[in-house]
């Protein structure tokens, strides 16, 4: 008779299907890493099937009120992990923690994956009223519980710091770029625009990129879903004559638009849960081989300007960034030995399989193959 199959549990009851975090690096690196167990992975509202080898599981999809729509999907998220009886059960939403001692009560291995720093970002939720006491308090919720776990994957250095104050097995699991998204191809000879691909938003520092477009000699592809209000606010803005607004593009498109682009954009606007983060993009950008012109929060400047792969400027003042636009614009060469160099430490050091390495090496401890 065989030996059981060892039984590895992804759950999330907010995150899209495809998550590139969640399914195409961590499930997906899984389910190749460790041919002898099943990767499985719970989701609402989405098609159950295999892809990559990652056996995908679908629950109701989130409807009515948003507690009622959180609460009754972590129900049905649970349910399914249950019955699905994992060896070891990794959560990737801070509404799952109500749900991770009860894993471990059965006797089962938690990880929680902290892909945010949710206290800092509560911070910055100015619709919400008492957002420090809600902040504190969840931070404190958020410490006893993953106390009792068996360990963190935080998205960051910084939420890692914060986590090995109350857990000693957490490790930092980066969004790094898989080595299939850095960009070899030779730089096209004509880079006309810079762009910003992502969430756009108020916080994200959108309003004074569009009005610093007015003193550019260039244009700014704006790729990300746009309301009708913030665009109609947007478009009162001098500067949105130079702006081609792109809505929601596919990671195909999003590629397409980078290669065209000679600079990057993230100016976030200093909010809490920005300063300490490394977005995304950033990484994006670097692999398509183009510079990044970012906010002038410490953390960046150490990343962007000391590596000398982009510019770092006052995210609220439209006149800094249009003058890093121009100054990258006018000085095409370089912008060319920036991106050359952002590239080049994607390949050595800011990559998926640099982070894999990680996550492996975590999972072999708590599975029982390293002592």
């Amino acid at each position: 008779m065989s030996a059981k199959k060892i039984k590895i549990i992804h759950l999330s009851s907010a995150h899209p299907d495809r998550d590139v975090r969640i399914f195409l690096k961590e499930c997906s690196s899984l389910a190749l890493r460790f041919p002898e167990a099943e990767v499985h992975l719970v989701l609402a509202g989405v098609e159950e099937r295999i892809e990559a080898n990652v056996i995908i599981h679908s629950v109701p999809p989130r409807t009515g009120r948003r507690l009622q729509r959180m609460w009754h999907t972590v129900n049905h998220v649970y349910q399914k992990g249950i019955e699905l009886d994992g060896d070891l059960y990794h959560l990737h939403d801070p509404e799952l923690l109500r749900i991770a001692l009860k894993f471990k009560k059965k006797g089962k291995k938690v990880i929680y994956d902290a892909h945010e720093d949710l206290p800092r970002q509560l911070l910055g939720k100015s619709y919400l009223p008492l957002k420090g006491i809600f902040s504190k308090l969840f931070e404190r919720y958020e410490n006893t519980v993953v106390r009792r776990l068996d360990a963190v994957i935080t998205a960051t250095p910084f939420i890692r710091d914060r986590f090995l104050k109350v857990h000693s097995k957490t490790v930092d699991v980066n969004n790094y770029p898989l080595l299939s998204e850095i960009s070899f191809e030779a730089s096209k000879e004509e880079r006309n625009y810079v762009c910003y691909i992502g969430g756009i938003s108020r916080i994200r520092g959108i309003s004074p990129l569009v009005e610093a477009m007015q003193f550019t000699q260039t244009k700014l592809q704006l790729a990300g879903e746009l309301s009708d209000a913030y665009r109609m606010e947007l478009s009162q803005s001098k500067g949105w004559q130079q702006v081609i607004p792109r809505g929601y593009v596919a990671r195909e498109e999003a590629s397409e638009i980078k290669k065209s682009a000679f600079a990057g954009l993230v100016t976030f606007l200093p909010y809490p849960n920005h300063i300490n983060a490394q977005p995304n993009k950033i990484f994006e950008y670097l692999a398509s081989g183009i510079p990044v012109i970012g906010a002038n929060f410490p953390l960046w400047k150490i990343l962007l300007e000391d590596q000398k792969i982009g510019l770092c400027v006052d995210p609220a003042n439209p006149m800094a960034i249009a003058e890093a636009i121009e100054y990258l614009r006018t000085n095409p060469e370089i912008a060319r030995e920036m991106g050359e160099r952002g590239k080049q430490l994607m390949l050595e050091k800011f990559n998926w399989s640099v982070e894999e390495e990680k996550l492996v090496h975590c999972y072999k401890y708590l599975l029982g193959y390293e002592n």
